[in-house]
């Protein structure tokens, strides 16, 4: 019984300090999300490059929570409801991950975008997108510590918005390479990095279902609401060279 109650006490432990490396690299992740858009905003090429460098520190700290789960898994050999919460915290690391790897994708066309004409509200429309998929980000890293299914199921619903907002500028973008062809180059990397926050929310949503899965056993059995894509990529025209990862 003593043994029992020491690799319980153990396990919690090390289970503590991985999720306490997720909740960091969660933070991180939204100030990568915040600053590669007001670079943009600000057209502020020093800060599109703090992100790309930080975007290191995210991709370190994937792999150590990957490292130490795996080690938990091997040294403890946690019962069902234990393994899940581990395999749940691996999962959110790697949708972190890909979400650092869009906010570096963003700071990558802002550098290129600074030295370019700027388009009339663009910055400011795409930082609105991304402040929205910040705050669902936020949600759903404290609905994973709370175990609160509501607030997951939430978060899945606005990922609708922030496929609007996509869709919106997708369209706005369209109008300003119709009207005058020098705005094309431009557009067309903002379309990306629109593109890059929308794909963000996609990821956030998918750390909102391993709430779910977490929380209740099972996956979301209802599909995620979706706005209707564009399914137009004018890149292909524009010749512009694709910088995502």
């Amino acid at each position: 019984m003593i043994d029992e109650q020491h690799i319980a006490s153990a396990f919690d432990r090390d289970l503590e300090a991985i999720q306490a490396h997720v909740m960091k690299m969660g933070g991180l992740v939204e100030d990568a999300i915040r600053n590669g858009a007001n670079s943009l905003k600000n057209r502020d090429e020093e800060l599109a490059e703090q992100v790309r460098r930080a975007d290191k520190v995210i991709d370190a700290l994937e792999e150590q929570i990957n490292e130490e789960s795996a080690r938990l898994l091997a040294l403890r050999q946690p019962i069902a409801s234990d393994l899940r919460t581990v395999l749940t915290v691996m999962k959110i690391a790697g949708n972190l991950e890909r979400v650092g790897d869009y906010a570096k994708n963003m700071a990558k066309r802002t550098s290129v975008l600074v030295h370019m004409e700027p388009i009339d509200g663009a910055g400011g429309a795409i930082r609105r997108m991304a402040k929205e998929v910040q705050l669902m980000l936020s949600d759903a890293l404290d609905a994973y510590m709370r175990r609160d299914l509501d607030m997951a199921h939430d978060v899945r619903q606005r990922d609708l918005e922030v496929d609007q907002m996509y869709n919106a500028l997708f369209r706005e973008f369209l109008t300003f390479m119709m009207e005058n062809p020098r705005n094309i180059s431009a557009c067309m990397h903002l379309h990306f990095i629109a593109k890059n926050i929308e794909r963000m929310g996609d990821h956030v949503t998918a750390i909102a279902d391993q709430v779910i899965y977490l929380v209740s056993g099972e996956m979301p059995e209802e599909a995620r609401p979706k706005a209707t894509r564009a399914n137009y990529d004018p890149s292909a025209q524009a010749g512009v060279v694709d910088m995502d990862d």
